[in-house]
């Protein structure tokens, strides 16, 4: 044909071909970034862009419960002000945190945030959260309670029974020994729990039964009843306050209990530092803390719950008046018990000793420390100091998390119910689910519930949950450190 067709014929055909090749680019790249998504979402990733709010309102069951989420932000990046849902310029797009840069919001559990930003949230009154819980929740029956301290102690000796009878006292059946120590260390819980409700005055009106045998089964396992007793109701009366909080309390930035952690952290990497710090927290948290007020509030210095004139005297006193003499009391207990282990090891061994109380002893302290950390830390769970903190809010800064049927039943439900415990410690644990289910009715804005798997959870506040800064109003984790220009709390003075 003529040129000039052919030249209309050649460049129709290379407008086809690059439209052909444009839309196959254009497929490509949509299912790279979908793959990229969903990579993103199952490794723990999600990243935030300056038209989406950090706090997500939803996602993938799968992402919820991821150990930990990185925020990436745009290169127009944002972060979230605490005093404020808006966003806030941040000079960086990169996700770290440095001592010259101000932090961010690097972190979510399986609750997105949900917990943060408390002063735009309205708080009802204790009252009226104790209207929404029926009423029969708050009876106590002494017959169910001792049928529970009874089946968990009969679990407890059982299997101690069944190991010194069938288990020998050789090195080839280590592997056994173990298990026995979980096992059994898992049952013990159980007492401990029961202990722990006698305490709170939730298992029986009758003062005398309730304290006998809370202090019955809190001596065997070398817990000082009474004094356990006081120290418990201050970490309730001042749930997640930073200065005057009682066990788990998070150490702050820039203070010299973190400057420690930090460095050790550097020196050994972030994965061994996980590992380290969970088997110290598991291994002796429990005893440091009754020995020396470890993780206790530092308004009541290094406090002894063996030893009522340790720690510091007036308001923050921890063992005040007639808790003195309660203390004493509860030595004899413990005293006893160790005098009976003495004996006991006199009389057989110290191995048979070793393997038939001290395993399950440690296994108990384990549950304890585990269930204690995971209700009131989390890396998107913040802390408060001042006017910023009431009882209520306190309360609800409490979590929820799925242990499973076995653990429930065995330790009473003492993790998967923990914020109808902390609104009001006197509910007997066999009213503890319905009472639960109330308040998440009542407040869906404000309970806690976090469904990442226990382990995952475990890992990602042994890891991030390092110490807090204050930002706005509220004291939120960093597993960095942080300048003392960018922590509001810098100039926070412990009264």
């Amino acid at each position: 044909g003529p040129p000039s067709s052919n030249l209309r014929h050649l460049a129709a055909r290379t407008i086809e071909t690059t439209e052909s090749r444009a839309s196959e680019r254009c497929c490509r790249f949509a299912a790279t970034a979908m793959s990229a998504m969903s990579l993103c979402r199952a490794g723990g990733v999600v990243p935030v862009t300056a038209s989406a709010p950090v706090r997500r309102v939803s996602v993938s069951a799968r992402a919820a419960v991821v150990p930990a989420r990185r925020v990436f932000a745009t290169p127009a990046s944002t972060r979230v002000s605490s005093r404020r849902r808006a966003f806030a310029p941040r000079g960086s797009s990169a996700a770290a945190v440095t001592l010259d840069e101000p932090p961010s919001q690097q972190y979510y559990s399986g609750m997105e945030g949900k917990a943060l930003n408390a002063d735009q949230k309205t708080f009802p009154s204790m009252a009226e959260v104790l209207g929404v819980i029926p009423k029969h929740c708050f009876v106590k029956d002494t017959a169910k309670s001792l049928m529970y301290a009874f089946v968990s102690t009969a679990l407890t000796v059982g299997c101690g029974a069944l190991a010194y009878a069938f288990l020998p006292l050789q090195l080839a059946y280590l592997p056994a020994w173990i298990a026995y120590a979980f096992v059994a260390g898992t049952c013990a819980t159980g007492c401990w729990v029961v202990a722990h409700e006698c305490g709170h005055g939730a298992f029986s009106d009758n003062k005398q039964i309730q304290d006998g045998v809370g202090y019955l089964l809190h001596s065997l396992l070398l817990v000082p009843y009474f004094s356990w007793q006081r120290s418990h109701a201050v970490h309730h009366s001042r749930t997640n306050h930073v200065l005057e909080g009682e066990t788990h309390v998070p150490a702050r930035v820039n203070q010299p209990d973190s400057d420690v952690v930090f460095k050790l952290r550097d020196l050994l990497g972030e994965g061994p530092f996980t590992a380290l710090n969970l088997a110290g927290v598991f291994l002796l948290g429990w005893p440091i803390y009754l020995l020396t007020g470890a993780s206790g509030g530092p308004v009541r210095g290094a406090t002894n719950h063996f030893n009522p004139n340790a720690g510091v005297a007036g308001k923050h006193a921890l063992f005040p008046g007639k808790w003195q003499s309660k203390v004493w009391q509860s030595d004899v207990g413990c005293v006893a018990v160790v005098a009976g282990l003495v004996a006991w090891a006199v009389a057989s061994s110290p191995m048979t000793v070793a393997a038939l109380y001290l395993g399950p002893y440690l296994c108990c302290n384990f549950w304890l420390v585990l269930y204690t950390w995971l209700q009131h830390t989390d890396v998107d769970v913040p802390h408060f100091e001042g006017d910023d903190w009431n009882l209520v809010k306190g309360g609800f800064m409490t979590i929820d998390r799925p242990y499973g049927p076995v653990l429930d039943f065995l330790h009473h439900k003492i993790g998967s119910t923990h914020v109808a415990h902390h609104i009001n410690h006197t509910i007997p644990h066999y009213h503890a689910r319905e009472a639960t289910a109330a308040i998440a009715k009542a407040y869906p804005e404000l309970y806690l519930y976090d469904p990442t798997p226990i382990a995952a959870a475990t890992w990602r506040v042994g890891s991030k949950c390092i110490a807090v800064y204050k930002r706005g109003n509220e004291w939120v984790f960093t597993d960095k450190r942080v300048s003392a220009k960018h922590d509001d709390g810098a100039r926070v003075a412990v009264a």
